[in-house]
Formats: structure tokens, C-alpha cells, sequence
């Protein structure tokens, strides 16, 4: 039930916000995004705290009132209007799917540079802790390093890179986003010192939170606001949630295997993501004839 918020939030502030991060003129989405990240960390506090002093129901009681606190700010955000003229039939506007998404190379290959990139992640939410543990690292010391890199995230979100996208194309940042993510996870394959994890772990303000603006940013520009919602559920749960869930498989296999010697995998992964970051600036610089906002048109 909760599984559509996320996606529709994101349309939602994608079109709300400013679309090119020119300063002075609307919010930028990541302070959406750095928001929710910190309201984690907070949550994630506060939720250890309640189960010491009051239980573990106290969570449940705690969800549930926070859930109704959001149905009610959902009150409150206006309705977006969307003008159609007598060349915008919304008829048309309904038939223009996923199909329509589909047939854009532009949309393909953004799909396949957040799978590959967010993707490499898999191995690194699913086993870094137990890694960490295996090699005498504390549970403490590991919800440390853990919480660096969600930190990073927000820092990213919020002030870095809304910043460095006003100064670099959507593509040169997720050559930036890929390159972070070999040397995170090479760290990974290579060290279980705590002092290059501790390095390696914020780098996740750019192995995640740098490339999902990244992507956004094509995403709002390519995309039609009539597809906003169907695009970011194809980008959300077959780019990313569909890729994730199958490589959190694979990593088992690669743990098994050749224990954080199977994140070179994911550094591979995230290798493959540059011919694809090419063919995306390509396909961006040169649109085919039948290019999404025509379509709509």
C-alpha cells in the first residue's frame, strides 16, 4: 500500500521544483530528498530510544501516527493543473504510456545507468554489515561508518549537489556517480581496515545521492509531465527496485564465494555504466524525430 508514495512524492516535487537549479527560482528537489534522508537518521533514532523506554509496540503506535500526520499533509499540497489545448487532447494524453516511454532512447539508457550504478549497491546493503562483523568490526562501529554514509547523502541532496548541477551537465555527474562507485566498492573488495571503510563509506553521497539528481534532472527534461508518475515507476522499480532485488541474489552467490572480493563485481558494474552515460548524452544531443514531448504534442 505504501509502495506508491515514493514514486508519486517524486513526480510530485520533480514538477514542482526547479527543473534546472537556477538559483532564485524555486526550491530544489534534493532539499525534498536530503529532508527525507535526515527524517531517517532521526526516526531511526528516536525509534531506539521509544523501544528502550516504552517497548517494541511503541513503534507500531509511533508508524501509525506518523502515516496519519502524512495522509493529512497531503491535504494540504495544492492540485497541479495541466493546460491542454486543442492540439493536447487528453485522450491522447492517456494512450501516451509506457509504450511511448519505452520507444525513447533516451529514457532506455537512463533506466540502464541508474540500474547499473544503483544496482552495484545490492551487495553493500545486503552484506557489508556482516563483512564488517566477520572481520571484528563492532556492531557499533559498523552503525557508524553506516551512518556516514547516509549523512553523506544528505549533505549531497541538500547543498552539494544541487550545486555542482548548476556547474556540470546531468552526464559528466554521473561519470562522477560511477567512477565514486569503483573506487567505493574496490575499497570494499580490498580493505577491512576501518579507517579505509571510514573513507569509503561517504562516498555514497555520490555513488547515490549525486547520480539519483543526476538522473532526475534528464528525467524531468526528457519527460512529458502527463508521463511523470509512469516514468518514475519504471525508473523506480524495474531500473532500480527489479535490478536490485536480482543482484541482491547474485551478491549472496559472490559472498559466498570470494567473501568482499565479490564486490569487485559491483565495481564492474558500475564500470559498465559509462558506454551507457555515452549513448545516453548522445541520444539526449541527437532525439529522434519522434522524442517524448512530441509524442504528447
Amino acid at each position: 500500500m505504501l509502495a506508491p508514495t515514493t514514486v508519486l512524492a517524486d513526480a510530485l516535487a520533480l514538477g514542482a521544483a526547479n527543473p534546472r537549479g537556477n538559483p532564485g527560482s524555486g526550491f530544489e528537489y534534493g532539499w525534498v530528498r536530503g529532508l527525507g534522508s535526515l527524517a531517517f537518521i532521526v526516526g531511526s533514532l528516536a525509534a531506539g530510544q521509544a523501544i528502550h523506554a516504552l517497548g517494541l509496540n511503541s513503534i507500531v503506535v509511533g508508524q501509525g501516527i506518523l502515516l496519519l500526520m502524512s495522509a493529512a499533509a497531503a491535504l494540504l499540497v495544492p492540485e497541479i493543473t495541466l493546460s491542454r489545448g486543442v492540439d493536447r487532447p487528453a485522450v491522447r494524453a492517456i494512450q501516451a504510456s509506457v509504450l511511448d516511454l519505452l520507444r525513447s532512447p533516451s529514457f532506455r539508457w537512463l533506466v540502464v545507468v541508474a540500474a547499473l550504478i544503483l544496482g552495484s549497491h545490492a551487495m553493500h546493503d545486503s552484506f557489508a554489515m556482516i563483512a564488517w562483523n566477520a572481520t571484528g568490526i563492532s556492531a557499533a562501529a559498523g552503525s557508524v561508518l553506516w551512518s556516514e554514509s547516509v549523512a553523506a547523502e544528505v549533505v549531497v541532496f541538500v547543498a552539494i549537489g544541487p550545486f555542482l548541477l548548476r556547474r556540470l551537465s546531468p552526464e559528466t555527474a554521473m561519470v562522477v556517480s560511477a567512477i565514486a562507485s569503483m573506487v567505493r566498492w574496490g575499497l570494499l573488495a580490498q580493505s577491512s581496515n576501518i579507517v579505509a571503510l571510514a573513507l569509503a563509506e561517504p562516498l555514497h553521497g555520490l555513488t547515490f545521492a549525486f547520480l539519483h539528481l543526476s538522473c532526475m534532472r534528464v528525467l524531468v527534461a526528457i519527460v512529458p509531465r502527463e508521463l511523470a508518475g509512469i516514468a518514475q515507476a519504471i525508473y523506480a522499480t524495474l531500473g532500480v527496485g527489479l535490478t536490485s532485488a536480482m543482484l541482491t541474489l547474485v551478491s549472496g552467490s559472490l559472498y559466498a564465494e570470494f567473501g568482499t572480493g565479490g564486490f569487485w563485481g559491483m565495481s564492474a558494474m558500475a564500470f559498465a555504466a559509462l558506454p551507457a552515460i555515452w549513448r545516453l548524452r548522445r541520444a539526449r544531443n541527437n532525439p529522434p524525430s519522434a522524442d517524448l514531448h512530441r509524442q504528447i504534442g
